[in-house]
C-alpha cells in the first residue's frame, strides 16, 4: 500500500534512475519521475503505474534552474515530501580524452548537470522536506578510483561526494539524511559506448567479476531511504563488486 510520502528521483526515465523509481515504488512510496526526455519520462511513469505503483512525471532538466522550479512547484502539489535521489548526470560517451584535450563547453555542460544539478534540485526540493527526510546522491566509484581519460567526469562525481558531505552537516540537525552511492560500471544504456578496455578493467579487478546490474545496487538505496538509516549520514557507499575497498 502507497502511503501518502514522496520521493523524487531525477533521471528515472530509463537504466539505473529507472531501476530506483521502481524499489522505491514497491517500497510503498509515491514516486515522482523526474526526467529531462519527456517521452523517456512519460513512457517510465505509465510503466511503473502498469505495475501498480504510484508513479507521477514531471520533466525536469537539471541543468536550468527555471526547470527545477517548475519540478518542485509540481512536487508541492502531490504532498510531504520524504526523499530525493539525485540520479540525473551525462555518463554517454563522455570519456576517452586526456585532461588537456576536454574542450571547455564540454567541461561546463557535464559540470552544469552532474555537479550543479544535484546541488539545484536540493536547494529547490529543501522548503519542501518534512522531517524524517532522506537525501540519496549517486556519485560514482571513478571519483573514487581516479579512472584516466575521464577527467571531467571524475570530477563532477568527487563534486558529487564533497556536497553529500557539507549538506549532510547542515541537514543533520534538521533531520534529514544525506548519503552517497557510488556504483561501479554497471550495464544499462549509459554505459553501451564505454570502451572495451574499461568493461575488462572492471572484470578483471572486482572480487566479484561478474557484471554489475541495475539490481545491484537498489537495495542500498531502498535502505538509506528507510527509517532503519536514520543514523547513518554524510556516507559515501561503494557498490562494485570490491573494484575498490575502503
Amino acid at each position: 500500500m502507497t502511503d501518502d510520502r514522496t520521493v523524487v528521483i531525477t533521471g528515472a526515465g530509463r537504466g539505473l534512475g529507472l531501476a530506483m523509481a521502481r524499489r522505491v515504488g514497491a517500497d510503498g512510496f509515491r514516486v515522482v519521475v523526474a526526467e529531462v526526455d519527456e517521452a523517456r519520462g512519460a513512457e517510465a511513469a505509465a510503466e511503473l503505474r502498469t505495475e501498480g505503483l504510484d508513479a507521477h512525471f514531471v520533466r525536469c532538466d537539471v541543468a536550468d534552474p527555471a526547470s527545477v522550479e517548475e519540478l518542485a512547484r509540481a512536487v508541492a502539489d502531490l504532498g510531504p515530501l520524504y526523499g530525493l535521489v539525485n540520479s540525473a548526470a551525462l555518463a554517454n560517451g563522455v570519456g576517452g580524452k586526456e585532461f588537456q584535450d576536454i574542450d571547455v563547453e564540454v567541461w561546463d555542460r557535464l559540470m552544469a548537470v552532474n555537479a550543479r544539478g544535484p546541488w539545484l534540485v536540493a536547494k529547490a526540493l529543501h522548503p519542501l522536506f518534512r522531517t524524517p527526510g532522506r537525501i540519496v546522491n549517486i556519485a560514482s566509484d571513478a571519483a573514487l578510483y581516479g579512472s584516466p581519460r575521464l577527467a571531467h567526469y571524475v570530477a563532477s562525481k568527487g563534486a558529487v561526494i564533497a556536497l553529500t558531505r557539507a549538506m549532510a552537516r547542515e541537514l543533520g540537525e534538521k533531520g534529514v539524511t544525506v548519503n552517497a552511492v557510488a556504483p561501479g560500471l554497471t550495464e544499462v544504456e549509459a554505459t553501451e559506448t564505454v570502451p572495451a578496455e574499461r568493461h575488462a578493467l572492471y572484470r578483471d579487478n572486482r572480487a566479484i567479476s561478474r557484471p554489475q546490474q541495475p539490481d545491484d545496487l537498489v537495495g542500498l538505496v531502498s535502505f538509506l531511504l528507510s527509517e532503519e538509516s536514520r543514523y547513518l549520514t554524510g556516507q559515501v557507499i561503494a557498490v562494485n563488486g570490491g573494484f575498490t575497498m575502503n
